[in-house]
């Protein structure tokens, strides 16, 4: 296991997740959305650098030179609905990959209850797999979801693509998981409060997005 946060170096990143977080700032539902999809490209580029590539030729108009390529395309993976806007931003730079989406909601209460409704994916056996969700809370949602795709093969190697996570939330998936595995982050964050909600945060990614649900 390892953790990169990405957050830690300066970067436009830094600008984009002030305005993420900025409670102003997330009046303009569409500019909350554009900089989830802004994130999800930075981060895409970053775990693109510790995939496998082999060499290639490229014929231009004037001549032909050497260079590299992907040897395999990952697996893209969301879960519905508040990691679409930062799904996007991966499927803008990984576009060529095979993707699926996960329908899970947590049940709020004494503790936290994940549900699994829904679960569209590729073979994933082999496959390096790139599970995208922004918020890293509890980590129950992710390991659930997980637990979930192993039905549908072993990857190669999980990276778990969120934009702000708990130290609760990185010692869960610690704990639980048990094939190799990055956590990637822009934030670690202070802690969860009594709802389970990250400190200090930014809300629910999923109502910011897209209006309050019922």
């Amino acid at each position: 296991m390892s953790l990169i946060n990405l957050g830690e170096k300066p970067s436009i990143a830094n600008q984009f997740l002030n305005e993420i977080r900025d409670k102003n700032s997330q009046l303009d539902r569409m500019r909350f959305r554009r900089n989830l999809e802004r994130m999800g490209e930075i981060m895409a580029y970053e775990i693109s650098k510790t995939l496998a590539y082999e060499e290639c030729t490229v014929n231009s108009p004037l001549a032909s030179l050497a260079s590299r390529k992907l040897k395999e395309q990952p697996i893209l993976l969301t879960v519905l609905r508040a990691g679409l806007p930062y799904f996007q931003g991966f499927l803008n730079y990984f576009d060529q990959v095979d993707a699926g989406f996960i329908g899970a909601y947590r049940k709020e209460g004494a503790e936290i209850e994940i549900n699994l409704e829904y679960l569209a994916t590729p073979e994933l056996e082999g496959r390096n797999v790139i599970l995208i969700d922004p918020m890293l809370a509890t980590g129950k949602s992710f390991i659930r979801s997980i637990h979930a795709l192993m039905k549908r093969g072993k990857p190669a190697h999980i990276h778990l693509a969120s934009l702000i996570a708990s130290p609760e939330g990185i010692e869960y998936i610690k704990a639980d998981l048990k094939i190799p595995f990055t956590i990637w982050t822009f934030s670690v964050d202070e802690k969860l409060d009594t709802r389970f909600y990250i400190v200090p945060g930014l809300g629910d990614a999923g109502d910011l997005s897209f209006g309050n649900k019922i």
